[in-house]
C-alpha cells in the first residue's frame, strides 16, 4: 500500500542522458557552468548595487535579468545534480508542480524583460534627447515589476493546467526536470485544448516579444548606419549583434520545444534545447551584456582596489 501511494504521489526523473557513457563528466561540466553563472550574475548584481554610477535604467534592468537568471538556473541544476550523485530519482507531485511554477514564472519574466531591455536600448540610441524624460525612475520601476507579474500569471495558467490532469501508467519523466511537455506525456487525459492554450501563450510570451526585439534592433541598426564615427558604428554593431545572439539562444529553443509538434523532436533533443535555454544562457548573459562594458569593468576595478586598500 505504501509503495502504491508513493507511486501515485511521486514522479521519477529519468535524468540527463542516462545512456551516455561518460555522463559524470557532463554533469560535472554543468556544475562548473552553474558556478560560473552564479558567480557572474552575483558579481554583476553587487556591482550595480554598490556603484551609484550604475544606477541607470539600463543597468537596473540588467540587474533584474541577472537576478532572474540566478533563480532560473537554480531551479533545475541543483536538483539534477543531487539526483545524479545520490542515485535517487523521485520527486513528489508537489515538488514537481513547484519546480514547474518557478520555471515558467522566471522564464516568462525573462521573455518580457528582454523585450523591455531592447526598448530601453532603442530609446537610448534612437532618441537620446528624450531618453532621460521617458525612462524616468517611475517608468523604470514599472519595467521591472511588469515582467514579474506577467511571468507569475503565465506560470499559474501553465502549472494549474498541467498538474490537474490525471496521470496513469508510467511515472517516469523523460527529462532532467519537471518540464511541461515531458510531464504531459504521462497524462491519460485529453490535452488537446491545453496544447491550444499553450500555443496562444507562446504567441504572447515568445513570438510577440521576439518580434518586438527584432524590430527594436533593426531600428537601432538603421540609426547606427547613420553615425559619422566608424569606431562608434563598430562598437554599437558589435554590442547589438552579441545581444541578438543571446536572444536567439533563449527564444530559439523555446519556440522549438513549445511551438512545434512533438513528433518533430525527440525527448533527447528537448533536453539539449532545455540545457541551452536554462543553463548556458544564464551563464552567457552577464558576460555578453555587462561584464565587458567599460562602466562595469571600472566599477569592478574600483571594488578590487578598495579591497586591497582595506587590507
Amino acid at each position: 500500500m505504501d509503495r502504491e501511494n508513493k507511486t501515485l504521489n511521486y514522479f521519477f526523473l529519468r535524468g540527463l542522458f542516462p545512456e551516455l557513457q561518460y555522463i559524470s563528466i557532463l554533469i560535472t561540466s554543468i556544475l562548473l557552468v552553474y558556478i560560473v553563472a552564479f558567480t557572474g550574475n552575483t558579481i554583476l548584481i553587487l556591482l550595480i548595487w554598490v556603484d551609484s554610477r550604475l544606477h541607470t535604467p539600463m543597468y537596473i534592468l540588467l540587474s533584474h535579468l541577472s537576478l532572474i537568471d540566478l533563480a532560473l538556473i537554480s531551479t533545475t541544476v541543483p536538483k539534477m545534480a543531487i539526483n545524479f550523485f545520490s542515485g535517487k530519482r523521485d520527486i513528489s507531485k508537489v515538488a514537481c508542480g513547484t519546480q514547474l511554477f518557478f520555471f515558467f514564472a522566471l522564464g516568462g519574466s525573462e521573455c518580457l524583460l528582454l523585450t523591455l531591455m531592447s526598448y530601453d536600448r532603442y530609446m537610448a540610441i534612437c532618441n537620446p534627447l528624450r531618453y532621460p524624460v521617458i525612462m524616468n525612475p517611475r517608468v523604470c520601476l514599472q519595467m521591472t515589476l511588469v515582467p514579474l507579474g506577467g511571468g507569475v500569471l503565465n506560470s499559474l495558467i501553465n502549472t494549474v493546467y498541467t498538474m490537474h490532469f490525471p496521470f496513469c501508467g508510467s511515472r517516469e519523466i523523460h527529462h532532467f526536470f519537471c518540464e511541461m511537455p515531458a510531464v504531459l506525456e504521462l497524462s491519460c487525459g485529453d490535452t488537446s485544448f491545453y496544447e491550444m492554450v499553450v500555443s496562444i501563450i507562446c504567441i504572447v510570451f515568445v513570438l510577440l516579444p521576439l518580434g518586438l526585439i527584432v524590430s527594436s534592433y533593426m531600428l537601432i541598426f538603421l540609426t547606427i548606419l547613420r553615425l559619422n564615427s566608424r569606431e562608434s558604428r563598430r562598437k554599437a554593431l558589435a554590442t547589438c549583434s552579441s545581444h541578438l545572439a543571446v536572444v536567439s539562444l533563449y527564444y530559439g529553443p523555446a519556440i522549438i520545444i513549445y511551438m512545434t509538434p512533438h513528433s518533430f523532436h525527440t525527448s533527447e533533443q528537448d533536453e539539449i534545447f532545455s540545457m541551452i535555454n536554462t543553463i548556458f544562457t544564464p551563464m552567457l548573459n552577464p558576460l555578453i551584456y555587462s561584464l565587458r562594458n567599460k562602466e562595469v569593468l571600472a566599477a569592478l576595478r574600483k571594488v578590487i582596489n578598495r579591497g586591497f586598500i582595506l587590507r
